[in-house]
């Protein structure tokens, strides 16, 4: 009985103030899921839908806040600003949409809010809290009539209701805290009547289960040690790394006799993009690893990306968002197993843990990421974060990997390294059409294998490599040749009829990628690639062959040896299959004028790099695109952008 009484003063007395008091920010993702109750009054015929439907989608967001322990307590009170998005998937911002014989409306949402008091109780480690406040979103009305065919679509509308919810905290050392947390949403009945008097009524009821990681300045204490070493700490173990990129690039008019519908237009614009991401990994056992890549993309490339096959913002996906959408970029598990001998230290870095390895090890990895994480990669043409902006320069522009319009999917791998070469092949998902968000799950039939051999040299002591690879996708797709023929035939473009060719086909080809450290500050790049040009392009971009090359200068020479200059250029080319199919009015992936003039398009670029503060580097960059789209008749174009980049 003592020793109850005393475990129960122990948890009743108070606390020094936490290591986690004070401003936090950080980030969450979660499941939202509810009611939404709505009603469409259309005064045609006088007609009415209404009922009630389901929501359901994955989300992700970010908070910012201020906590403090009360003294001579264990309570701790705060105040918490969160906003969250929706899903990058198709459709995924749609809260409802009711339809009757004249129209169809809906109501889209742009982001959900709110502000909220927290009131915990501190366990040491673990704080359970309770917390309620103001909710509020943006939402976007629209309705399109059956008819004419007409859309009636507002800008963002302020909504406003009410949140409580619970969960609980838990510090994983000084500055970081994880949180498991239930929100209950109401954004109680609004209405918006359109121009054409239709009147659609909605409310809410929304329920959201998260999970979020918070960074807390100014705290105080250790950090939580493990005295095993770096590349064996056992489950749990784990590091967080982070960025955010904003670029804005843009062009002055230039000289365009016509447009089609994926032409740059000649009167010039602008745009920008703008990225937010962490990085989590995790030990799990000897040689496992567990990866975790939450991202929110915002914003457009020039011409909605698309008028150039290389295209000038590597940024700039294919489904642009005028808000921040949530992206599950990367969740995948290695495992890594040594074969012996030598061994070699390794930096904690992005998709990479501290610690050592042998240099002859097997690694298998299985998960969602980017087929660039791990074929193709080059040290200075490889991150349009940080490096070169145009895709035809960061990548081989011919290699059309795997991929949705984010640039992702899901595969698998393995392979061999080896002091001085190393192997690796991979099987990954393709799109169930030409440029699709949805992946074509017949694995029997469908899918893309990539193979790479690395080979490793040292001429006069400077490092460099050779990367051969061969690649072949078996998709759904069209041919180019066979679309020309029945546009002939029938009066149509061919933009129209390759949609009739699509059946099995495959694709395939190769590329070369050089690099070589000329000296300290200096090193150079080169790529070859091609594929065959027969079919439509299933991810990246309407290029059948490309020849790219540069070189990326550090600043020691002019006193600042953390700058950077990158100069670099590409040579994209169609095959004839293809530049036939354009010229008979047919839209690739990007480019596509309604007809064609063709010659070879020229990409150069310039961009110098200027670290403001360690992890945060300031780029100007310059594009001169000759021939965009292929297409003689057009440009050339001058493109401008400014890029800021941070990183920890």
């Amino acid at each position: 009985m003592k020793r109850a009484l005393a475990a129960a003063a122990a948890l009743l007395a108070p606390l020094p103030a936490a290591a986690t008091d004070g401003f936090y920010v950080g980030g969450h993702v979660g499941y939202l899921f509810g009611t939404a109750t709505a009603t469409l009054g259309d005064p045609v015929g006088e007609v009415t839908a209404g009922g009630t439907s389901a929501i359901g989608q994955l989300f992700g967001g970010v908070q910012a806040g201020y906590q403090a322990t009360l003294p001579a307590s264990r309570f701790r009170v705060g105040i918490e600003l969160d906003l969250s998005f929706m899903d990058t998937r198709d459709f995924a911002q749609v809260l409802s949409t009711r339809s009757t014989a004249a129209s169809t409306a809906d109501e889209q949402l742009e982001y959900l809010g709110t502000v909220r008091g927290r009131l915990g109780y501190s366990f040491g480690d673990w704080t359970p809290f309770v917390t309620g406040g103001l909710a509020f979103a943006s939402t976007r009305w629209g309705r399109i009539d059956h008819t004419t065919g007409n859309e009636d679509a507002t800008p963002g509308q302020w909504r406003m209701g009410w949140v409580v919810g619970g969960g609980v905290d838990y510090a994983l050392d000084k500055r970081w805290s994880a949180r498991l947390e239930y929100l209950y949403t109401k954004l109680g009945l609004t209405g918006f009547s359109f121009a054409s008097s239709a009147r659609y009524d909605t409310q809410y009821d929304i329920h959201r289960f998260r999970v979020g990681l918070d960074y807390h300045f100014g705290g105080r204490g250790e950090d939580k040690k493990d005295d095993k070493a770096d590349d064996d700490r056992g489950f749990g173990s784990w590091e967080i790394h982070g960025q955010t990129t904003f670029i804005f690039q843009g062009y002055p008019p230039f000289r365009s006799p016509y447009e089609g519908l994926n032409s740059l237009p000649g009167v010039g614009q602008s745009r920008e993009t703008w990225t937010v991401s962490a990085f989590l990994g995790m030990r799990l056992w000897q040689g496992a690893e567990l990866y975790y890549n939450p991202e929110l993309l915002q914003g457009f490339g020039v011409a909605d990306t698309v008028g150039a096959a290389g295209y000038p913002n590597g940024e700039a996906q294919k489904s642009n968002f005028p808000f921040p959408r949530y992206n599950t970029s990367r969740l995948f598990l290695r495992q890594e197993i040594g074969l012996g001998g030598e061994r070699v230290k390794v930096e904690s870095d992005y998709g990479q843990l501290a610690g050592e390895k042998d240099v002859s090890r097997l690694t298998f990895q299985a998960g969602k990421f980017a087929v660039h994480d791990l074929f193709d990669t080059n040290l200075y043409a490889g991150d349009p974060r940080t490096d070169f902006l145009n895709w035809s320069i960061w990548a081989a522009g011919a290699f059309d990997y795997p991929a949705d319009r984010v640039g992702l999917t899901y595969g698998v791998t393995a392979e061999l390294n080896q002091p001085r070469w190393a192997g690796r092949v991979g099987y990954f998902l393709v799109g169930n059409e030409p440029n699709s968000n949805v992946f074509d799950m017949n694995l029997l039939a469908r899918g893309g294998y990539v193979g790479e051999l690395e080979l490793r040299f040292k001429p006069y002591g400077r490092p460099g490599f050779a990367k051969l690879g061969a690649w072949l996708t078996s998709t759904f797709a069209g041919s180019y040749n066979e679309a020309v023929a029945l546009a002939f035939a029938t009066g149509q473009s061919a933009a129209d009829t390759v949609v009739q060719t699509r059946q099995g086909r495959t694709k395939y080809g190769y590329y070369l990628n050089l690099q070589q450290e000329i000296g300290d500050d200096l090193g150079v790049f080169a790529r070859w690639s091609w594929n065959d040009g027969r079919t439509e392009i299933g991810a990246f971009t309407d290029i059948d062959a490309s020849l790219s090359g540069g070189l990326r200068l550090k600043g020691s020479s002019w006193g600042r040896p953390d700058d950077e200059l990158g100069i670099g250029g590409a040579w994209n080319m169609l095959s004839v299959d293809q530049s036939r199919y354009l010229a008979a009015g047919g839209l690739g992936v990007l480019v596509g004028d309604g007809r064609l003039s063709y010659a070879a398009e020229t990409v150069l670029e310039a961009y110098y790099g200027f670290q403001i503060a360690k992890g945060l580097i300031a780029t100007v960059d310059y594009q001169l695109l000759i021939n965009p789209a292929y297409n003689a008749d057009r440009g050339p174009v001058s493109l401008f952008a400014g890029r800021l980049s941070a990183r920890f």
